[in-house]
């Protein structure tokens, strides 16, 4: 008999009519005899089966799994994995790198799955699935049978769920792998470099800047360059500014690796730059601006939103007449709609008009869960001085 956790009134509305998969602490009645990680049946202050999940031991006390019509064994969990990466070969074509498990949306509590080119990556961000994280190894070598496989559990998620932060690598020798976006072949250490190694969840509107890119290009935050470099291949200039010293040199190799010869790349502060430029009166056709998220807390927001102006404000204030702008934002608690009121203001307080061409998020290997406003943190405005 798997272990029993009653929840309250809220908990169980929560579950059974608002569409969401969380139940928090306060909400937790009894907890019996089950342990963080745990399987465990969610029933109501009736004992009325809800259904499965995991138990874990922070304030996200439980992650629903399954409905009580299932059983919630390890079959269910090699079959949610396989509908996953059905999905992704259906949605995504061709992709030589994205995300194939993405948490809650696949069903699949806790557990990221991305690949890059022939090694994937695994993160763990809750106690139960890190419980499981062997079983996920077997099956993804079994099903994909990647040349490297990386255990990249060393995320500030998992501090909340009292997990330590760490990484290996679990199959294969060498984690720096190569892989394709669009036309640009690029190379990623999978043990070392930021997040599980590259930002997947832009991957479509790396693609879209590329299209859009012309004369005098700005990338700000660049990373190894997923914008800069797609814009390069259309701009005359490209300057990126990135604060890492190693992102900086990794996108310098992938420019040099791509004959891209057009980009100067900067180590650098970006509000620090923006300054500058602006007080040297520069002017570019195409600006982005993908910040890494500044409210990780509902606390957090206020400062959030000056820092997200201030950056867009300048940005504004240096473009070209008809130059486009990419504002990207992946704060979760920074909604989509109090994005673009910000947006309104910072266009107001700069002295430009701008049309919104496309407001984005991420690509399809990262979909969002119906009734759960949280998976879908990502917002990117394409915006057009007028």
């Amino acid at each position: 008999m798997l272990p029993t956790v009653k929840i309250n009134g809220k908990g169980a509305n929560r579950l059974r009519r608002q569409g969401q998969v969380w139940v928090f602490r306060s909400d937790v009645l009894e907890t019996g005899r089950a342990g963080p990680g745990d399987i465990v049946r969610i029933v109501d202050g009736r004992r009325r089966l809800i259904g499965h999940g995991f138990f874990g031991g922070s304030e996200l006390s439980l992650r629903l799994l399954c409905g009580p019509d299932r059983e919630p064994d390890d079959a269910l969990l090699r079959e949610r994995l396989v509908q996953a990466l059905e999905r992704r070969r259906l949605l995504c074509p061709g992709r030589d790198a994205l995300r194939l498990v993405h948490g809650e949306s696949d069903g699949l509590p806790g557990l990221l799955v991305d690949r890059f080119g022939p090694g994937l990556v695994i993160q763990t961000l809750c106690q139960a699935t890190d419980q499981r994280e062997g079983l996920f190894v077997e099956l993804l070598l079994e099903l994909l049978r990647p040349e490297v496989l990386v255990l990249r559990d060393d995320g500030r998620t998992r501090d909340y769920e009292s997990l330590p932060r760490r990484k290996s690598l679990a199959h294969g020798a060498d984690p720096r792998v190569s892989y394709r976006e669009g036309e640009l072949r690029l190379e990623v250490d999978l043990l070392e470099d930021q997040k599980t190694g590259a930002f997947l969840d832009q991957h479509d509107n790396h693609l879209l800047a590329g299209r859009l890119a012309r004369g005098r290009t700005l990338d700000l935050f660049s990373y190894h360059g997923g914008f800069g470099l797609q814009m390069a291949r259309r701009a005359d200039q490209v300057l990126c500014v990135d604060q890492s010293e190693a992102a900086i040199e990794r996108l310098r190799h992938n420019a040099g690796e791509n004959g891209l010869g057009n980009v100067q790349a900067m180590v650098g502060n970006a509000f620090d730059q923006l300054r500058a430029l602006q007080e040297q009166g520069g002017r570019f056709d195409t600006v982005v601006i993908d910040p890494p998220a500044f409210a990780k807390r509902k606390s957090a927001l206020e400062g959030a939103w000056r820092g997200y102006k201030d950056l867009n404000l300048r940005a504004m204030r240096l473009l070209a007449p008809g130059g486009t702008l990419l504002s990207c934002s992946c704060s979760a608690k920074m909604t989509r709609e109090l994005f673009e009121q910000m947006l309104v203001e910072a266009a107001r307080d700069a002295g430009r008009r701008l049309a919104v061409l496309e407001r984005r998020g991420a690509g399809p290997d990262h979909p969002v869960l119906l009734g759960v406003p949280e998976t879908e943190y990502l917002k990117c405005f394409v915006l057009q001085a007028l």
